[in-house]
């Protein structure tokens, strides 16, 4: 009667540490998301910024024939 009660409260310790690891993973996984969405703002920003300061130069250099 010893080894299977050994044997529950493993599988049980088993199961609480695999849950606490998916504790862990979905809270990296929600920062990690949290990080790649400022990311593609900060991008999409600086690619506003860079078409709004091509568009002069695209405007001027319109005319020069290479």
């Amino acid at each position: 009667m010893l080894w299977p009660m050994i044997a529950v409260a493993l599988g049980f310790l088993g199961l609480a540490v695999l849950g606490v690891l998916a504790v862990r993973v979905f809270v990296e996984v929600r920062r990690l998301a949290r990080q790649v969405a400022q990311t593609s703002e900060r991008i999409q920003r600086a690619a506003g910024d860079l078409e709004r300061a091509a568009t002069p130069l695209a405007a001027r250099g319109g005319g020069v024939k290479g």
